[in-house]
């Protein structure tokens, strides 16, 4: 049986989902996805997840909460595995206007990810690795993969409305995940913790 271990990239499949206007299958249980994109022969070993914690936004005061909802729940799933990058704030401006504004980014996501690829192909982890991202710094590890371990296979899952091409080109295969896999892949409305604490689904999610 063919080893499969996936490895989402948390944001990219966020904003691909946004931009989409997918908002409903934000509730995305990450196991049930890797899975339900494996061929007969294949067998899930394991997810790895890759994000970070999103801090308070005055404009939508709640973000924050939902996403820690999330998170509580993904980490209640068996063989998931959570790696937390960095989100960082910083003041910009506009020298012409002088607006002052905070824009905030995601860091860390493509070098933890590019780490455990390779950490997990060098352990002879996984035969098949599925990455859920459009991020093109990812392409040096895939390119990489294939050269020093070429019996493995790196695809490509572009989450919607995203695609590298760069990325693509450096796997064996690449493909946009549709909207049945993603509806496919729901939790439940209602996630139980080991302590009896119910998470429900946020009511902006349904």
């Amino acid at each position: 049986m063919n080893r499969v271990i996936g490895y989402i990239d948390g944001f990219n499949l966020f904003f691909g989902l946004r931009d989409s206007g997918l908002r409903r299958y934000y509730w995305l249980d990450p196991a049930k996805l890797i899975a339900n994109l494996l061929k007969p022969d294949q067998s899930l070993v394991g997810t790895r997840y890759f994000t970070a914690r999103i801090g308070s936004n005055t404009a939508d005061p709640d973000k924050h909460l939902r996403q820690q909802t999330y998170l509580e729940a993904v980490e209640t799933l068996p063989g998931v595995e959570i790696t937390f990058g960095q989100y960082l704030s910083k003041p910009k401006s506009c020298r012409r206007c002088q607006t002052t504004w905070t824009h905030s980014e995601e860091k860390m996501t493509d070098v933890n990810i590019a780490v455990r690829l390779l950490t997990d192909a060098m352990d002879d982890a996984f035969d098949t690795a599925i990455i859920v991202s459009a991020d093109s710094d990812l392409v040096p590890p895939v390119q990489v993969i294939r050269q020093r371990f070429p019996g493995k296979r790196v695809i490509i899952a572009s989450p919607p409305n995203r695609h590298s091409t760069r990325l693509a080109e450096a796997a064996n295969a690449c493909f946009t995940i549709g909207r049945k896999k993603l509806a496919d892949s729901q939790l439940p409305d209602q996630v139980i913790k080991p302590d009896g604490f119910v998470l429900q689904r946020p009511v902006q999610w349904r």
